[in-house]
């Protein structure tokens, strides 16, 4: 069912002995606000996390398949949305050639996509499909060594074979359809503006995340690791025997995170997100640590998911009235974990119209 109610949520999670999100730009160090040393984890990550999840529960199958996967090429996704919609971008090339080199070029061994046809006029055309691999064609025009005639006839027409953009008709299309068969982007929303792909414009996600911040400074460790081996056999001459590697580690010892999210009723409608979606995102947040285990990111669990839900689609508080009803404190100076917090969720006297639903806490 299509969603009717607008939500705010507010996440907790924490992490022991491990980078919950490092900085590529700092070394991989644990993320943080430089000025009051507070732990800091992108929306970014938090999405791959919950995209993480939803591939395991429905291994790519569509409807919930993932766009924003490892190793995609996102363009490709553009392509078959069109295919399976008969929409076809491409614009052939048809010259009108002499009999003579139409019978040169019959003689050559012809690759897919370029053939020989009789035009209207009982004239022979030499036809370029539209989406004919034009690398390809260049390659095997090399190989053949036609004529120089001929080879300059077939030249002008691989180059003239080109794609078309996209109808403002089609690419709503497009997009309609990429929303429908993927997750990610029906939730989270997406740039589908591609140069190398049809373009199917964009996508505002009905969910939205902001990043997380520890609830108190954190300490971000950096550890000496070794390894017994070596890699290649001239790291081993140079080691003269003593293979062991030298590498670096990076931990908090303890942090506790709290993120802010919203979901809208009205995106919602745009991208196809529905109650079933939102039960699925429901279960990510709740359950994507358990699944995402490493020694890199020690122990990490969600502690808290509240959801504000409001009986209307505009709302009946505002976000960060809700958000200020949830809240953590440290009880030690140096709290290494979660039982050295306290959290408060004042559920006392809420907004008409807003209930509190305590999914984890």
């Amino acid at each position: 069912m299509a969603l009717t109610n607008r939500y705010d949520f507010v996440l907790l999670f924490d992490v022991k002995d491990g980078n919950p999100n490092g900085d590529p730009d700092a070394g991989n160090l644990p993320r943080l606000d430089a000025e009051s040393g507070h732990g800091l984890v992108t929306d970014v990550s938090l999405k791959r996390k919950v995209r993480n999840y939803v591939t395991l529960r429905h291994q790519y199958e569509r409807p919930y398949d993932i766009y924003v996967r490892e190793r995609a090429v996102l363009g490709r996704s553009h392509v078959e949305a069109f295919d399976k919609l008969g929409i076809s971008l491409g614009q052939e090339s048809r010259v009108t050639i002499s009999p003579e080199i139409a019978s040169a070029i019959s003689e050559l061994s012809l690759p897919e996509g370029v053939s020989i046809e009789e035009g209207d006029d009982e004239q022979p055309e030499l036809v370029i499909a539209s989406d004919v691999d034009k690398k390809a064609a260049q390659t095997w025009l090399k190989e053949a060594k036609p004529a120089a005639n001929v080879k300059k006839v077939l030249n002008e027409a691989i180059k003239q074979a080109k794609g078309r953009k996209p109808t403002q008709h089609e690419s709503d299309s497009g997009r309609e359809w990429l929303c429908k068969n993927f997750f990610d982007i029906r939730t989270f929303g997406a740039v589908l503006s591609l140069k190398s792909a049809p373009n199917c414009g964009q996508v505002r996600g009905p969910v939205q995340l902001t990043f997380a911040r520890s609830i108190a400074p954190i300490v971000a460790l950096e550890h000496s690791i070794t390894r017994m081996a070596v890699a290649t056999e001239a790291e081993a001459e140079k080691q003269q025997g003593d293979n062991r590697t030298m590498g670096r580690k990076h931990t908090v010892p303890y942090g506790l995170y709290m993120a802010h999210g919203f979901v809208s009723s009205f995106l919602a409608k745009q991208t196809g997100f529905d109650d079933e979606d939102l039960e699925l995102l429901w279960q990510a947040l709740e359950q994507m640590f358990e699944h995402d285990r490493s020694a890199a990111r020690g122990e990490m669990a969600t502690r808290g998911l509240y959801v504000f839900k409001h009986d209307s689609e505009l709302g009946n508080a505002r976000a960060h009235e809700l958000f200020e009803r949830i809240s953590a404190k440290p009880l030690s100076d140096i709290p290494r974990s979660f039982a050295d917090f306290e959290v408060t969720v004042n559920d006392a006297d809420l907004p008409t119209g807003v209930s509190l639903i305590r999914r984890v806490g």
